[in-house]
């Protein structure tokens, strides 16, 4: 799995941190992280937590990654900005009961973090446990164990019934954002180096690709 790390303007300072406790946990899974920022607060480039789902969704959509960590200081940001997309599934982690009940009830995509509310003495052995918990078994497998196939058959239906019919495919809704905004969001080297190395060709890649030459 394709794990891609993404931090937003506020919270960038703790990128160090997180990405390390994220490869940690998951590269003895056999899982592979990528760091798309933020790096540095005060970095010339900037992602604010508005802006999250449009990245997320753009790697998810061409493969370059298969699951999203990221957040903001509530979490709640970031999460209703993927959320907006079509092909994003986001859930709130603030507790290791978070993360496993979203993986296994919800078997979503990506999940977002308070990076700063809750962050007292001792959150980073909270974030640690986090993220174990989100990747300690295969997504999907119910809770309770008996409701299995029903929590399946209600994700299934909340994508085909009302998420996908009520929002625009993503080559759509880029063609429909300002595209100065979209430039400046996807045109730095660390974001460039990781998509063309691990997107796959479709048509968003394509887009994506000669928006930046």
């Amino acid at each position: 799995m394709k794990i891609a790390l993404i931090n937003e303007d506020s919270q960038a300072s703790k990128n160090e941190l997180i990405y390390s406790l994220l490869k940690n946990e998951v590269e003895s899974k056999g899982h592979q992280v990528f760091n798309y920022g933020m790096y540095q607060e005060d970095q010339e480039h900037q992602i604010n937590f508005t802006q999250i789902g449009i990245l997320a969704s753009i790697l998810i959509e061409t493969k370059a990654a298969d699951f999203i960590v990221t957040g903001c200081g509530t979490g709640q940001g970031a999460m209703i900005s993927c959320n907006a997309f079509q092909n994003l599934v986001c859930g709130y982690i603030a507790t290791p009961l978070d993360s496993y009940l979203f993986t296994q009830v919800n078997a979503g995509n990506v999940v977002s973090f308070p990076w700063a509310q809750y962050y007292g003495w001792g959150a980073e052995i909270n974030l640690k446990y986090m993220i174990e918990k989100i990747f300690e078994q295969d997504f999907g497998q119910g809770y309770p164990a008996i409701y299995a196939e029903g929590e399946k058959r209600s994700r299934v239906r909340m994508m085909d019934e009302s998420k996908i019919p009520s929002q625009r495919p993503l080559i759509q809704a880029l063609k429909m954002m300002d595209q100065k905004m979209l430039v400046e969001l996807l045109n730095y080297d660390e974001f460039k180096e990781q998509f063309y190395q691990n997107a796959q060709a479709c048509e968003v890649k394509e887009y994506i690709v000669n928006l930046l030459k």
